[in-house]
């Protein structure tokens, strides 16, 4: 008779500086979005767990703000999420953009981690955008900063490598339960990926100080009463001034339209029902730097 293969559990934080592709690496493992990508920096604000069962094995991703200097009290919060999550993890995966050279972002998380006894997995994301020469300096030069306990090259665009660093993550958790039922990707409400989503897209369609500006909340999710498959969503995009206002509505609503198209769609797949979704824009002034708004927001610090 077979003996059965142990099962192992535990809780991995993605921690790295904005724009490395850490929510582009959960999504391509959990197998759908979950975390809104954006060539913004800045762009995930909560942290965001993704759940991934496998045979002999489940690992809770956790998504977090990319490190930078905090300009508000927006900033902050996320700054504080990132550090909370190293002391609550099995293992760390700091990841870097292949790209880009050591920076101070990159020094500021090698400081952060310095005495850690958690394993720490060094993951340079990125590499089909470089020479595979190109590799092992990118090695060298972080081998000197921390001791860490491996080093992945992966692609998690194209998925290169993705495979080997899941059964070496798997090689490191400990023995324990399974959190989640098999078919649950993600802890969030569908409320917060649906005001992700949302969110997405108009990061995606803006510039300048636009993205940074703005909150999505969903004001109400419920079935259409005349017909039982359609799903009616009505969310408020919440910016800081006036001017922000008149850019995300575009001319003749022309942009929030798109916008609600977009997002739409990604919706559609999410709740596997077609949706009518309604979108507001309202201006609450300075609601990055109040408290108040950014709890009401969902930005709440109890919640993790």
């Amino acid at each position: 008779m077979q003996e059965n293969k142990s099962f192992k559990s535990g809780f991995i934080s993605i921690i790295g500086r904005p724009n490395v592709g850490k929510s582009t690496f959960l999504n391509r493992v959990i197998g759908q979005k979950i975390a809104i990508m954006s060539d913004k920096p800045q762009t995930t604000r909560n942290k965001i767990q993704g759940v991934l069962t496998r045979e002999h094995s489940q690992m809770i991703f956790i998504d977090t703000p990319g490190i930078h200097k905090p300009k508000h009290k927006l900033g902050e919060f996320m700054i504080k999420v990132s550090k909370d999550t190293l002391r609550e993890v099995d293992l760390i995966m700091f990841m870097v953009n292949a790209e880009e050279e050591l920076g101070k972002g990159d020094e500021f998380i090698l400081e952060l981690l310095q005495g850690t006894e958690t394993p720490v997995f060094l993951i340079i994301n990125k590499i089909d955008q470089i020479h595979p020469d190109e590799i092992i300096r990118i090695i060298e030069t972080y081998k000197e900063k921390l001791p860490f306990a491996e080093i992945i090259p992966i692609s998690a665009l194209q998925g290169n490598n993705v495979e080997n660093l899941l059964e070496t993550i798997e090689k490191y958790l400990p023995e324990g339960p399974q959190y989640y039922p098999s078919d649950q990707v993600t802890d969030h409400p569908e409320r917060f990926i649906i005001s992700e989503l949302i969110r997405e897209k108009v990061l995606h369609l803006t510039r300048e100080e636009i993205p940074h500006s703005i909150a999505v909340v969903i004001d109400k999710i419920k079935r259409d009463e005349e017909n039982d498959n359609k799903i009616r969503v009505q969310a408020t995009i919440m910016v800081e001034r006036d001017s922000q206002k008149g850019i995300v509505i575009g001319k003749r609503g022309a942009l929030l339209k798109e916008v609600g198209t977009l997002a739409r769609k990604d919706i559609e797949m999410l709740l596997g029902s077609k949706v009518y979704l309604e979108l507001w824009v309202k201006v609450q002034k300075d609601w990055r730097n109040k408290s108040t708004f950014l709890r009401d927001f969902g930005y709440r610090e109890d919640e993790y």
